[in-house]
């Protein structure tokens, strides 16, 4: 089938919206996606310019998609939930048989490189079985040119997708009475209400609880698990900060201070419950310097989401004694952290590496989405909706700060008929 996509061309090249060619065909584990909507995550950026891999060029990116399942291979159908009308969520893909991925903390999964950025869920699988009965990835140019797909098992940055079904998620029918971390159980931070299946209508603020929203939130009530007594410092006000924000205040925590460089994302910060705000652009001396200020014994919990080394090492600095922190956004290649050791050992601090916050999106990405319905995720005051044609528009306002999160919206792009 024919539909429209933003394709890279090569390293550095822009996204280009242009004709596809989708594979008729579905394997068995894969299911044809009418996008709604589409997340801009930086990575995806990252990646468009060269400087996180990619299985090979041209290629398709985009992986917090947002739509209706149209199709579904004969091994998802009549196999799961899953149903054709169905509105989803498409998160990352995993190998699933790994220790990680069989406890239920398939954002941990050794093979995610690989899996999402490299391979294609068809090139996974092929290895796995042997088979090289369809081609590696279902997008082509018109022309018959191979286009690198299934990019997180997606690639949602087009009006259809074939997807893996590993990185589906349906949402309105998640029964758990609380929040658990993977093999933890926390403390209810929502009391359990129904939560009717989700229709078109409810997808706009959505797309996002696929990757970024999740990792931030997940972070939290997976890993850093804070008291209501702790102190947490959050660093960066993006997508992934924010909702980390949102989820450290659902735990009860009221010391809570947030870094940005921009006055706009600290005062939204500030409205969303933070309690100190710090400008790492009018600060005097160090960064935990001015943390410590606040709080002169330091903090207890600590999320970064710059991937600064610098902004890194002084979060080293600025844990209070047995303080964790939680390294979420990603540094450039072979980046180094200098870290006083005999500090380190003698306060008893931890530095920890998040990935899609250690989750499982099947079962956390439903729970956020309820306590977003029942009002306690205000992730709607994040996102600003564009029309998928402005995609360099929304480009432009996420690296401005104009816009914490930039959402691409389908409907008006002609769309192929099945």
């Amino acid at each position: 089938m024919k539909t429209k996509a933003y394709v890279v061309s090569e390293k550095g090249a822009p996204f280009v919206l242009t004709d596809v060619i989708l594979d008729d065909e579905l394997r068995p584990d894969e299911v044809l996606v009418e996008m709604k909507y589409t997340g801009l995550c930086h990575t995806d950026i990252v990646v468009q310019q060269g400087h996180m891999p990619v299985g090979c060029y041209p290629a398709v990116l985009g992986h917090e998609g947002c739509g209706i399942v149209r199709k579904l291979g004969s091994g998802v159908s009549g196999t799961s939930a899953l149903a054709v009308g169905d509105a989803v969520l498409l998160s990352f893909h995993c190998c699933g048989e790994c220790t990680a991925c069989i406890k239920g903390s398939t954002g941990s999964c050794p093979r995610m490189g690989e899996i999402n950025f490299v391979k294609t869920a068809r090139e996974r699988d092929q290895l796995k079985d042997g088979t090289v009965s369809s081609p590696s990835s279902p997008i082509s140019l018109p022309d018959g040119t191979r286009v690198h797909g299934q990019f997180f098992g997606q690639s949602s940055l087009a009006a259809f997708a074939v997807v893996t079904s590993r990185c589906v998620v349906r949402l309105g029918d998640d029964n758990d009475q609380d929040i658990r971390g993977q093999g933890q159980t926390l403390t209810p931070i929502s009391p359990i209400s129904p939560v009717s299946p989700i229709g078109p209508e409810d997808l706009r603020a959505l797309a996002p609880l696929a990757c970024g929203y999740l990792t931030g939130a997940g972070t939290v009530i997976n890993v850093l698990q804070p008291r209501a007594s702790d102190t947490v410092a959050i660093l960066g006000m993006g997508a992934v900060g924010l909702t980390a924000l949102l989820a450290t205040r659902l735990a009860g925590v009221k010391d809570i201070v947030v870094v940005d460089v921009l006055d706009s994302k600290l005062a939204l910060a500030k409205e969303l419950g933070a309690s100190h705000m710090i400008n790492g652009r009018t600060i005097s001396g160090s960064l935990d310097e001015s943390i410590k200020a606040i709080f002169p014994g330091g903090v207890d919990k600590i999320v970064d989401t710059t991937g600064v080394v610098a902004v890194m090492e002084a979060s080293v600095r600025a844990l209070a004694h047995g303080g964790t922190l939680a390294l979420v956004g990603v540094p450039p290649p072979a980046t180094q952290l200098r870290i006083d050791a005999q500090d380190f050992l003698f306060s008893c601090k931890t530095v920890v590496g998040v990935i899609e916050a250690q989750a499982d999106p099947k079962k956390l990405i439903p729970k956020l989405y309820r306590l977003y319905k029942e009002g306690k995720f205000p992730i709607d005051r994040l996102s600003k909706c564009y029309p998928a044609t402005a995609l360099q528009e929304a480009i432009q306002d996420l690296h401005s700060g104009k816009v914490v999160k930039p959402i691409l919206s389908w409907d008006d792009i002609d769309r192929a008929t099945i």
